[in-house]
């Protein structure tokens, strides 16, 4: 009697202290007269229905009180909330789920007990449940719900969400792990080396539906049952490997499962769950810490955080960053300003009498879950170990100076949770807001609603030069375009200027080449002829008269009995090529080049004397 009354007077005050009050059936209990077993579920989703089991309360306070158990219940789409004492059956349980749910309790298959199937018959109390428990319903026996067609049903699987609960054979470790249907098999095993540092290529399974065959399969088509399904991983080894290790294990869960069942029987003589004592965290029933120490990698260490964080407060809690606080600073400050939010740190300590509270109560709490996502990097870490809380120290020394960091030092195991509201400043990262532990969900709700409305304002501004900084760079970019677009179009007509003049001087040089050529034709026929005779001459002479072009004449005497050809060439050493110009006579009017050049004057009738003209050819 004396520990009850002791227990309950510090129940009441630090009930009184947090600021937080327990709401059971719309009525207020007082501090002094605090009750763990009246606070009530977590408020379900819209979607789930609610069933209570009503309980008397006691009529003294030193009596032992009832040990309310929380059971959500997934079938298909539906939630279903129960609430009933440890001293009832899991017979009971159906009954509750026959009438919510409409299935008769013999199609019923209700799972997702720890300890494997149990019967209708079995008290809840012998299973040393803890406070909050998931199961699910299966009805092999009844049709699935119709749908247009099986790519319709397929569709519908892969929109919807598995849980997977994979238990560590080695550490007797289990983790509860959500992924969609369209995730493959091998993203699970991913998921799972980085939560056991086990290799894909080493993990040993059990549980998989026969039809998994492939991991490039994704869920909805693998087989798995819905909502819920176990597995059990471990690592390959040597068959006398394994059977050492396996006797190591049974000896190792024997020891763990008689001091689980301790603590679970102490903590229900006073009507707690299992990990929380009247508010008061118990890290001896927690089965491993939220971080590992001297992590090496800070992404590892957030995914530890997030699975354990899950796994003891469930699912609906903030999306953590995962990743270096560097990278968050970068996720949330070092984008345009448009896209940037404030970031928020979380700090944990497990030795805190306010963190259970803080978590379950405030921190996963729908209303703070979505503001957070909405306006928020959320970044979390772990104090409890002095390891990690040295470099939590350290980085928050080189980010935000050294009185942040002293503040924290300061601060006193009782006054965590810490919550840190950091806006990012163009020379340094401002810290807006320390949130501790004992608030309620209104006032954290207020203080980051306050954070918002000051970095609000700061982005506006940070905008506002932004674009103005943007529309200077544009006009300055459109500038430097149109002075190389004029650069460009001065060396194009340089360029273009340039192959003409290159142009001119291979056509003169063509043509000056050309003339000598034609020149040294000229001057090799002049050379070539023969001298022209006299006038009086032993030999029959031809006088020829040629007119040229421009209306000049060429006189010249011939032998009759030179060939033409000589003509030719006498016209050609005047300028005139044979084959640039035609020679013709006037009557009759004839081409005398087209004449045979061998044939004689006489035999062509260029005799005693004759007119010609000359006329280029077409």
């Amino acid at each position: 009697m004396l520990i009850s009354h002791l227990l309950n007077t510090e129940s009441g005050r630090h009930s009184s202290r947090n600021g937080i009050c327990s709401d059971y059936g719309g009525e207020t209990i007082p501090g002094p007269a605090f009750d763990p077993t009246s606070h009530p579920a977590s408020a379900p989703a819209p979607s789930s229905s609610s069933a209570f089991r009503p309980v008397m309360p006691s009529r003294q306070i030193v009596e032992r009180q009832p040990r309310m158990l929380d059971f959500r219940v997934e079938y298909r789409d539906r939630n279903v909330d129960v609430v009933l004492e440890d001293s009832c059956t899991v017979g009971e349980i159906k009954q509750i789920l026959e009438n919510e749910l409409q299935i008769p309790v013999s199609k019923m298959l209700l799972k997702g007990w720890k300890t494997g199937d149990v019967e209708d018959s079995t008290v809840l109390k012998s299973l040393h449940l803890p406070k909050n428990n998931s199961l699910y319903v299966l009805t092999p026996d009844l049709p699935p719900p119709s749908s247009s067609s099986h790519a319709g049903a397929l569709q519908e699987s892969l929109n919807q969400n598995f849980m997977l609960i994979i238990t560590h054979r080695e550490v007797q470790r289990e983790y509860n792990l959500n992924f969609s249907g369209s995730s493959t098999i091998q993203e699970v095993k991913r998921n799972v080396y980085d939560l056991t540092s086990i290799p894909v290529r080493h993990q040993l399974w059990e549980g998989w539906p026969a039809s998994a065959t492939d991991d490039s399969m994704c869920l909805a088509e693998s087989g798995l049952s819905y909502p819920c399904h176990r597995l059990t991983v471990g690592r390959r080894s040597s068959p006398a490997q394994t059977r050492e290790q396996s006797e190591e294990q049974s000896t190792d869960v024997h020891m763990v499962s008689d001091s689980d069942g301790d603590d679970f029987e102490d903590a229900s003589e006073f009507g707690v769950d299992d990990g929380e004592v009247f508010g008061m965290a118990s890290s001896a029933l927690r089965k491993s810490p939220m971080m590992p120490e001297n992590a090496e990698n800070e992404g590892d260490a957030l995914l530890q955080f997030t699975a354990e964080f899950s796994s003891r407060y469930g699912d609906c809690h903030p999306v953590f960053f995962i990743g270096s606080l560097e990278a968050a600073f970068q996720e949330a400050f070092y984008v345009k300003a448009r896209d940037r939010k404030l970031l928020a740190i979380y700090l944990h300590h497990d030795e805190s009498v306010l963190t259970n509270v803080f978590c379950s109560q405030m921190l996963c709490a729908e209303s703070i879950v979505s503001y957070l996502s909405q306006n928020f990097i959320t970044w979390a870490w772990d104090l409890t170990k002095d390891a990690n809380r040295a470099r939590f120290l350290t980085m928050c020394n080189r980010h935000f100076g050294s009185v942040v960091a002293q503040t924290i030092r300061t601060q006193k195991t009782d006054q965590f949770p810490l919550f840190l509201i950091i806006m990012g400043k163009r020379s340094s990262n401002e810290v807006l807001n320390v949130i501790q532990g004992n608030t309620t969900v209104d006032e954290l709700m207020m203080r980051l609603m306050a954070a918002m409305e000051i970095f609000t304002a700061q982005q506006q501004e940070d905008i506002k030069d932004e674009d103005e900084r943007e529309a200077r760079e544009n006009v300055k970019r459109e500038q430097d375009e149109a002075y190389r677009l004029s650069l460009e179009a001065d060396r194009a007509k340089r360029e273009a200027h340039e192959r003409e003049m290159a142009e001119q001087f291979r056509l003169e040089q063509i043509r000056k080449e050309q003339e000598e050529e034609r020149e040294a034709i000229r001057l090799s026929l002049e050379q070539a002829l023969p001298p022209e005779p006299k006038e009086e001459n032993a030999e029959p002479v031809s006088k020829l008269r040629i007119r040229t072009p421009s209306g000049e004449f060429l006189e010249r005497r011939f032998l009759a009995s030179n060939k033409l050809q000589i003509v030719f060439d006498f016209v050609a050493s005047k300028g005139f090529p044979w084959g640039e110009f035609k020679l013709l006579s006037t009557f009759p009017r004839r081409d005398v080049t087209q004449l045979d050049p061998n044939k004689s004057l006489l035999e062509v009738k260029l005799f005693p004397q004759e007119t010609l003209f000359l006329e280029a050819k077409e």
